[in-house]
């Protein structure tokens, strides 16, 4: 089943990209992400009253809340910085090297996380990384 939430996630991230660049059209791309951030908070705020998940808040121990606010910034920097390169260059362009995240993601998890990759893992890195540089030059 995850990889069908992965899929929905991929294609709401194509859909983001493609509505953002539409919508930050003479737009400071940091008011833009303040607006985006409201919407995302009141959708997320609004399944989370709607699964009656609020009571789950107590449960959350220091180190979550620790790494969920850092999960937080780090989301909040890459929407401010992927606004400012949409609005300056091609969706084409910018999309996939924003998708180098998945290369960098797999190299951090193995780094921090000590998830281990295998030969086939290495090379599918490598050529997501190959294939953003071919993106960015086409």
């Amino acid at each position: 089943m995850w990889w069908i939430f992965a899929l929905l996630s991929a294609l709401f991230a194509a859909l983001t990209a493609i509505f953002a660049k539409m919508g930050i059209k003479n737009v400071d791309t940091d008011l833009a992400t303040a607006i985006r951030t409201v919407i995302i908070l009141i959708l997320a705020w609004g399944i989370v009253f709607f699964k009656g998940v609020t009571k789950n808040i107590s449960l959350l121990t220091k180190e979550n809340l620790i790494f969920l606010c850092l999960s937080g910034i780090a989301t909040g920097l890459s929407w401010i910085f992927y606004f400012k390169a949409l609005q300056a260059g091609k969706v084409s362009q910018v999309a996939p090297v924003d998708k180098i995240s998945v290369a960098i993601a797999v190299i951090l998890s193995v780094i921090f996380l000590h998830e281990k990759i295998s030969p086939l893992g290495i090379l599918g890195v490598l050529l997501i990384i190959s294939g953003t540089i071919l993106m960015i030059y086409s």
